[in-house]
């Protein structure tokens, strides 16, 4: 157990998922033409594809390339790549080949930004700007780029079948991305996977598939959710989508109202009479330590370090510590039992020197560990002054599974970065009675799949503004006697 998951790690360092071999097969019929020469993957990795190619031509030529020449070489080793294969050791991102082709096949390396160097990124930006002829949001993965390049290198009327993550489609990059693909290409089809039928089971990602071909755009795409694994996919793509089982969910969709919905989602109808929660409330982040081992602290902790309570702010960290829809007094004195900080460093609106002198002890170990030098920290003046939020009426859980994400704040705590705060536009009793009304409803809770970005295993993240965003249905605030208010000039940091 123990070698399965340092291989996993090892794997998810590089970015490296490999493909099942149903799907490899679905892949590769979308875009295998039997007149074209040469089928192209520029991250070839252990050969899936050319395994797949094999079985419906075994004289078709391919074209590889990978960075990682261990696994290329153990593909070798296995005879996975034959005389009719072509494998280099090639950065297909900073150095792609010179040539196109008509068919174009991958499961690019996922990435994420928060990997990347401030070099990559520069890198990729000038690629953006290339292509696109502007930049894309800097929180585009590497896998984005891998599309990107494959887009340039595809020839006319050729094809691509890209499989990637579902941030590719709901990122804060996915509207000007997506815009120029759809503009330039034709989008002719998207899989999506049920969470029984997932390519990767334990990963933290969505897959979806990107069935693209460089001619004129069309007006509709199909939209495919697969419900189990089988080879119903191959046999449907391999037949120009016509023969459809019942293990497939297929739709005709509306190429603009996919885009504006999510081409990860399912389609949606809109009601005109419907809301958003901005009408009701505004969002905001938690807040942001820069150091929770040096400013989250325990009670227990904050009395051996001689910390006075007016330096203290009651707060709460990880979604896990919050049980429930509410947030208690005794919720927070159940965290202390437990071992758990619930106390936030808050020396803001104090003089140095006017402070007491176990408070400067403790700033000063501070600077002895170098936190004022640390990325956010250092932004700061002086850098232990804390952010400030207003103490929300309620949260949001960032990231998890729980069904229930929204959670009432009745411990007069505020939250770190685990947690959106939520600031209703109105702070009389009664009318935030009624939001919260709205905000359990379990409507509103299923509403969050349209706003949020989806992770594997049910999993959903939410940005602020994507929440504000969120659809509340007119007759769920009609019961709950709700009104929409104009934002209010709160202050709230």
């Amino acid at each position: 157990m123990k070698d399965k998951k340092i291989l996993r790690e090892t794997l998810r360092s590089k970015g490296q998922f490999w493909t099942p071999e149903w799907v490899a097969d679905a892949m590769v019929s979308y875009i295998y033409t039997p007149s074209k020469d040469e089928v192209f993957d520029p991250g070839t990795g252990k050969g899936i594809f050319y395994t797949s190619l094999k079985k419906i031509d075994k004289t078709k030529k391919f074209y590889g390339t990978d960075i990682d020449e261990e696994i290329i070489n153990k593909a070798k080793e296995e005879k996975i790549y034959d005389k009719n294969s072509k494998i280099e050791i090639r950065d297909f991102i900073l150095n792609p080949p010179t040539k196109k082709f008509s068919a174009i096949v991958a499961n690019p390396p996922y990435i994420r930004h928060h990997s990347l160097t401030s070099e990559q990124k520069r890198e990729f930006k000038s690629i953006s700007l290339k292509a696109i002829g502007s930049t894309l949001d800097g929180r585009a993965g590497l896998h984005i780029y891998f599309l990107i390049q494959a887009l340039g290198l595809l020839e006319k009327g050729g094809r691509l079948a890209y499989i990637m993550p579902a941030d590719t489609c709901e990122g804060v990059f996915a509207k000007k991305l997506w815009a120029w693909i759809t503009k330039e290409f034709c989008l002719e089809g998207v899989i999506t996977f049920d969470s029984k039928a997932t390519p990767f089971p334990g990963v933290d990602t969505n897959a979806i598939i990107f069935l693209i071909k460089n001619d004129k755009p069309l007006l509709n795409i199909k939209w495919i959710k697969v419900l189990e694994e089988s080879n119903s996919l191959f046999k449907y793509v391999k037949s120009g989508f016509t023969d459809k089982k019942p293990d497939l969910l297929v739709y005709d969709r509306d190429l603009g109202e996919a885009l504006t919905t999510g081409l990860s989602r399912s389609q949606r109808k809109v009601n005109k009479s419907d809301f958003i929660l901005s009408d009701f409330a505004t969002v905001m982040r938690g807040i942001a330590t820069g150091s929770n081992e040096f400013f989250f602290l325990t009670s227990i902790q904050a009395e051996g370090l001689g910390i006075p309570d007016n330096f203290l702010i009651s707060a709460v960290g990880r979604t896990r510590d919050t049980e429930g829809e509410l947030l208690t007094h005794n919720s927070l004195d159940a965290l202390e039992r437990r071992g758990r900080p619930t106390r936030l460093f808050f020396p803001n609106g104090h003089l140095l020197e006017d402070m007491p002198m176990t408070v400067r002890k403790y700033i000063a170990e501070g600077e002895k560990q170098g936190l004022p030098q640390k990325a956010l920290i250092s932004t700061r003046s002086p850098w232990y002054k804390m952010e400030v939020r207003k103490i929300p009426s309620f949260f949001f859980a960032y990231l998890g599974r729980r069904n229930a994400r929204f959670i009432k704040n009745e411990a007069g705590a505020v939250p770190l970065t685990g947690f959106l705060c939520i600031y209703p536009h109105s702070e009389e009793k009664e009318y935030i009675e009624k939001l919260w009304q709205v905000l359990q409803d379990p409507d509103t809770v299923n509403n969050l799949k349209w706003v949020g970005k989806s992770y594997g295993g049910g999993a959903i993240k939410v940005e602020p503004r994507s929440l504000e965003n969120l659809p509340i249905n007119s007759g769920i605030v009609e019961r709950a006697g709700l009104r929409p208010l104009k934002v209010k000039q709160l202050s709230l940091a």
